[in-house]
């Protein structure tokens, strides 16, 4: 188990048994409309060898938040 972003995760879970991973983003943060300038980015956890997804992340949830 690794300590990531405030929760432990399992890294065992994949479909290949592996458990090497890596971290990415993506170009496009998601944003609560379209005419939104911020938005939150999302970090992608991936497996090295079947590149499956094991989670996906956003860095900044308080915009999504009500108030």
């Amino acid at each position: 188990m690794r300590w990531r972003h405030g929760y432990y995760q399992n890294k065992n879970g994949l479909k290949c048994g592996r458990s090497e991973c890596a971290e990415g983003t993506d170009f496009m943060p998601i944003k609560t409309n379209k005419m939104s300038i911020n938005g939150a980015n999302k970090i992608y956890t991936f497996c090295l060898d079947c590149g499956e997804f094991d989670s996906i992340l956003l860095d900044n949830t308080t915009m999504f938040k009500k108030k």
